[in-house]
């Protein structure tokens, strides 16, 4: 085929993730690749996620370009693609999913422990504030939003203490010497679908060298973890910034999934954990097996007061 032309965010960690996965379907499909660069809301917004709304407003102009065919695939965070899916639009392939963790960047190497009370620690997530004033109520939380570099920027000119990034993020960059500190997965849980990519295609036939490029990209078990987290989100009808944790894994043959979901200021939470066990190793299999945790989990969250804590989000 002709190159194929791949949609993207212009940040540099877009790009990074977007170049990544672009060499790895250009050597696949043995065709050139050209690379889209796409404005949208999320980039050129500096309100606050909880302000201006999460629910897709990174996906949102990177969906319509692919939707008016000015591309033939796009690549997201899958963090911060909306659970619902797009008339015409389907999933074309997940890779597989890098390091899930959240990392902390804070000067002098500290950890959060070692933090001193009053430090000023910034985030744009409503998931990490809640997290950060349940585990240490005596720093200053201070809203951030920026790509990689300006947040790392402000740590090193003293503006801030710490900041809280993506450790798949840090690492797609080449930054994880900023990292003093990882947090792991069973005591700081993160959003759903973290550290995965998203490749995304229209509806219908494609290229069959590209469909055969997406197979050689795809990673089963990553699709059926992330699919058990995302259908938590989309159980409590939670947009994609609301402070929900997920994190599902399979290990000898039974697929684990854990969901949290906080109240804003951190005092507040509630749990549920739940495994099944697939038929077999095929897609279908494992997709049931998500479907059927991430039911039983969001059940039991919302019997348990869920809904309280994370308001389901309004209607755009």
């Amino acid at each position: 085929m002709s190159a194929i032309r791949v949609g993207t965010r212009g940040s540099a960690l877009a790009t990074a993730q977007t170049r990544w996965i672009a060499e790895r379907i250009g050597k696949a499909a043995k065709a050139d690749i050209e690379l889209v660069e796409v404005t949208t809301h999320g980039d050129t917004s500096r309100a606050s996620l909880s302000e201006i709304g999460g629910e897709g407003v990174f996906a949102a102009a990177l969906r319509e370009t692919l939707l008016a065919g000015d591309c033939d695939l796009i690549v997201h965070s899958l963090k911060d693609l909306p659970t619902a899916d797009l008339p015409g639009l389907r999933l074309g392939a997940v890779p597989k999913r890098a390091d899930a963790r959240d990392a902390l960047c804070a000067r002098d190497g500290l950890t959060l422990a070692e933090l001193p009370e009053g430090a000023r620690v910034g985030t744009g997530s409503p998931r990490r504030i809640a997290q950060l004033r349940a585990a240490r109520p005596d720093l200053e939380v201070v809203d951030l939003r920026g790509n990689v570099d300006t947040r790392l920027g402000k740590v090193a000119s003293g503006e801030l203490d710490a900041v809280i990034l993506a450790a798949a993020g840090l690492g797609r960059l080449g930054r994880t010497e900023a990292i003093t500190e990882l947090f792991e997965l069973d005591v700081w849980p993160t959003a759903p679908g973290q550290g995965a990519l998203a490749i995304e295609v229209r509806g219908g036939r494609l290229d069959r060298s590209l469909e055969q490029a997406l197979d050689a990209v795809e990673h089963r078990s990553t699709r059926a973890t992330v699919l058990a987290e995302r259908l938590v989100l989309a159980g409590l009808e939670a947009g994609c910034t609301a402070p929900v944790a997920a994190h599902a894994f399979i290990d000898d043959e039974l697929l684990f999934l854990s969901a949290t979901v906080y109240s804003a200021d951190g005092t507040r939470r509630v749990t549920s954990s739940h495994a099944a066990t697939p038929d077999s190793r095929s897609a279908d299999d494992l997709a049931d097996a998500a479907r059927d945790v991430a039911s039983r989990a969001v059940a039991e969250l919302l019997g348990n007061g869920a809904a309280d804590l994370a308001p389901p989000a309004e209607a755009p």
